[in-house]
């Protein structure tokens, strides 16, 4: 298969490339080279930023075009304008954020979220809404050969945002652990490598429109999910389960201070925002590796760092603070 990476050198995309070189797929890569450039020297790479140089593009053609890296439609709407006469399938890798509420679990015709500000590209803020405008833009250009694959939280080696890896390596580390309630929350997340690889056979096999992405096929609990992330990494941790309001009262952020929280209980849009029916993509082949196979898979690429595998999570003087302050209240 010949095949487009639009990114490819740090996180999803690095995992794409991987299992296409294993598969023997033929891949360029198109980046701007700032990411570990040398990373693929079997790969053909296309330097460039899709801001000003798609037209690097222009004439080439491939099989499948898997787009890691779109954020802001008009661009994305460029990539897929310029590409889509030549490719088979364009593969756009979205998010479950793309819906308008997540209070309760969304298929993938649940209405989806819509720009506070029709001319904002501010990311952070909007994303979902973004990506759900990027989803509109790919299909407009490809219509019915566009696989736009809602992800839930992408996690694993290489993952920037330290999300699962703090837990990872906070578990392996071992003492007191401070969990947060609820404990029953629902949890889903994929690890980059499956999400990669389904990706891969999916659009071969001409899969197509919105797919929830995410696993287990039932949500875990997140005590559960906890517990066997401990048992993986060893350590002996110890969890200490403090109350979600308490938590919040004092300040400690949903997502980022403590991942994988979104405190149902006090932001109920946010109670389903792990919880995502999969059947379409089970229906389409996803198989999840187990949650401790990952757990320890991250653990040894972070400890290969020897520093910090991102920004999420709580620093080591902030959280003995808070399991004292919970432990005297």
């Amino acid at each position: 298969m010949r095949l487009l990476v639009l990114g490819g050198t740090v996180f999803l995309g690095r995992h794409v490339v991987e299992a296409a070189l294993a598969r023997g797929d033929d891949v360029t890569l198109f980046n701007r080279g700032r990411s570990a450039p040398a990373l693929y020297p079997e790969a053909e790479t296309v330097l460039g930023d899709r801001e000003h140089d798609l037209a690097r593009l222009a004439g080439r053609r491939f099989d499948v075009v898997v787009d890691t890296s779109g954020y802001l439609p008009r661009l994305v709407g460029a990539s897929a304008r310029l590409l889509a006469a030549n490719v088979e399938r364009y593969v756009f890798v979205s998010s479950c954020s793309v819906y308008a509420s997540a209070a309760e679990p969304n298929d993938e015709d649940a209405p989806l979220a819509a720009l506070c500000d029709p001319a904002s590209e501010d990311v952070g803020r909007e994303y979902g809404a973004l990506k759900a405008l990027c989803e509109r833009e790919v299909e407009a250009a490809a219509p019915g050969r566009a696989l736009n694959v809602r992800a839930g939280l992408i996690v694993g080696p290489h993952d920037p945002t330290n999300r699962f890896t703090y837990w990872v390596t906070r578990l392996a580390r071992g003492g007191d652990v401070l969990a947060p309630e609820p404990r029953d929350q629902p949890l889903q997340l994929i690890d980059a490598r499956d999400l990669a690889a389904w990706m891969l056979v999916a659009a071969q096999e001409g899969a197509s429109g919105p797919v929830n992405v995410t696993g287990p096929l039932e949500p875990l609990r997140l005590d559960a999910a906890l517990a066997a992330v401990a048992e993986a990494v060893g350590g002996g941790a110890r969890l200490v389960w403090a109350d979600e309001r308490w938590l919040v009262d004092q300040g400690v952020e949903p997502w980022s201070e403590l991942p994988l929280w979104v405190a149902a209980g006090v932001n109920r849009d946010d109670a389903a925002f792990l919880a995502a029916p999969i059947g379409r993509a089970a229906a389409l082949g996803l198989r999840t590796r187990p949650l401790a196979e990952t757990a320890r898979d991250t653990l040894a690429w972070a400890r290969s760092l020897g520093a910090a595998a991102g920004p999420a999570g709580l620093a080591a003087e902030r959280e003995a603070a808070l399991l004292a302050a919970w432990a005297a209240r």
